[in-house]
This record gives C-alpha cells, sequence and structure tokens, in this order.
C-alpha cells in the first residue's frame, strides 16, 4: 500500500502535469471505482479546468474550477499513471514498458482531457476510488474528520506527537503509529524505520516511552518521510515512482526488509524479523531491547 511519500510524491509529478487541463470526457468500468451521480459528472466535472492538486494523508485531491474536487483514495493497489504528447508519469504503474499499453484490464477510471492527454487510475483489487463532491464538503468526509494531523506540517512538533500518542497510552508503540487517527500517513516502513532511529521498540507501550525519545521519534519521522519524499518513495511490486522511474527509498533503508543482515550501528548484531501489532516488523536487539 502506497504511504504518505509515495503519495506526495503521485502528488508532485501531477501538480507539474494537470493544472489548466480541460476534461473532456471520463470512463469506468467498475462503479465503485467512480461512485458518482451522471449528472453531476456533467454538470461538474465535463468541461472543467485542473486547479490544483493536493494532498491529505494518503488521499490526493485534484481540484476543479467548477468548485468540486475529484477526491482519490489509492487504497491498496491504487495506480495513477499520466500520458500526454511525449510525457508520461507512471506514478504506481509496475512496468514502464507496459504504460504506453494503457488502458488494460486493471484501468478503472479514464480521464481525458482536450489536449487529447488522459490520466489512468488503475486498481487490480479494485477497493480504491475516485469520489466527485464540492470542495467545500470534501473535509467533511468521515475519513478527513478523523484522521491525525499531517506529520509534515509546520505546526506538528515533539510536543503534539507526544499528545496525540498518548490517546493510546496503552498500546504498542507501533500500533500507535499506524493508527491513522493519531498521526496521518506513517505505514508499515517508515513505523519501522522511524523507531529504529530513535531506539525504541516496536512493542514497548506508549506510557512507558521516555519523553525524551518521544522526541527523538519526532524528528526521525520527519527525516525518514522527507527523505522517502527526496527518493520518490519505496519501491514495491504495485509501485512506482515519477516519470516511470522506481522509487529508491528502501536503497537507504536502515532496517526494513533488511532481516539477516547486519545493524547499520551494531555490525555483529543481526536484524531481526517478528510481528507486531500485526505486522511484519524490523529491529535491532541491541538498538531496541524489548520491553519487559
Amino acid at each position: 500500500m502506497p504511504e504518505l511519500p509515495e503519495v506526495e510524491t503521485i502528488r508532485v509529478g501531477l501538480a507539474k502535469l494537470l493544472p489548466n487541463k480541460l476534461i473532456k470526457s471520463v470512463d469506468f468500468d467498475w462503479p465503485k471505482s467512480f461512485p458518482n451521480a451522471p449528472a453531476d459528472v456533467q454538470k461538474f466535472m465535463l468541461g472543467a479546468k485542473i486547479t490544483d492538486v493536493k494532498r491529505r494523508a494518503k488521499v490526493l485531491l485534484i481540484e476543479l474550477s467548477s468548485n468540486y474536487t475529484l477526491v482519490i483514495h489509492l487504497k491498496m493497489t491504487g495506480q495513477l499513471v499520466f500520458l500526454g504528447s511525449g510525457v508520461k508519469f507512471g506514478a504506481g504503474h509496475p512496468n514502464d514498458s507496459l504504460i504506453s499499453d494503457l488502458p488494460d484490464k486493471s484501468t478503472r477510471v479514464t480521464l481525458k482531457f482536450k489536449d487529447d492527454s488522459k490520466l489512468y487510475f488503475n486498481d487490480q483489487r479494485k477497493f480504491g476510488w475516485v469520489r466527485l463532491m464540492p470542495t467545500a464538503e470534501v473535509m467533511n468526509l468521515d475519513f478527513f474528520k478523523k484522521v491525525g494531523p499531517e506529520p509534515l506540517s509546520g505546526d506538528f512538533n515533539g510536543r503534539r506527537l507526544y499528545e496525540r500518542l498518548m490517546r493510546r497510552k496503552n498500546s504498542s508503540i507501533k500500533a500507535a503509529l499506524l493508527d491513522q487517527t493519531i498521526v496521518a500517513g506513517i505505514g508499515n516502513i517508515y513505523a519501522d524505520e522511524s523507531l529504529w532511529g530513535a531506539k525504541i521498540h516496536p512493542a514497548t507501550l506508549v506510557k512507558d516511552v521516555p519523553v525524551a525519545k518521544l522526541k527523538k521519534l519526532y524528528e526521525e519521522i520527519v527525516f525518514v518521510l522527507k527523505l522517502a519524499i527526496e527518493k520518490g518513495g519505496s519501491t514495491d511490486k504495485n509501485y512506482v515512482s515519477a516519470e516511470g522511474k522506481r522509487g529508491s527509498y528502501l536503497s537507504f533503508a536502515r532496517v526494513f526488509r533488511r532481516e539477516g543482515e547486519a545493524c547499520p550501528r551494531h555490525p555483529g548484531i543481526i536484524i531481526e524479523k517478528s510481528r507486531v501489532a500485526g505486522r511484519g516488523t524490523h529491529t535491532c536487539s541491541v538498538c531496541q531491547p524489548k520491553p519487559t
């Protein structure tokens, strides 16, 4: 599943390509992927100009001149691919050589623009969706009402992270980080990386983590997410980042998917993989001693 850095990579790429494009038509093959009233599509989408591309948590927001917004949730396997004259942006396409073969059997929604460029929403497992709704009502969606603050926003800091985590003080620190109502956009990869950086075992209860380590955790979250965005996210079987190039963050990962390898801090210690909060978890036994 794409996490915050992957979705931000998509946003940055599409923000360079989509503004000022006029929507000519839309096709879809799966109603749940495009759950919109035909009358609304005709009135507020067709003929509208794209004005901006934004992100909140793991959700993309394509704003239109009609004061409506396309709210796009990629879920587990959602992909957005742009094809234009001499331009292709394979944000989420697993094989760059196949981009020109779209639409394919996983294409759920196709936006066609008046300059004949296209934006494809592909989704193999059909969990994602593209919703058209008034821009003023977007933040009233249940998801947005519940989702936590952006970890890279200017008003988010170590103190606020502490306050948010204390809402789940009896949970493991990893479970709390993965809870999107606590902090937005942190998934399994970046939770493991941040906890290793802060020298906190993922199974430690939130209430048992010293305040000084929570401050370090905030710093590591910011560091890891910014690095991941810089590197175009993390390569996975369903995700490829900017202009069809694979995200390279995992080449810089310290522990994630490095089980059996040496810890970067302690060359004589092997990184272990276990399960915490129901997810595969990577730790160093010296950096992150298990809670007693």
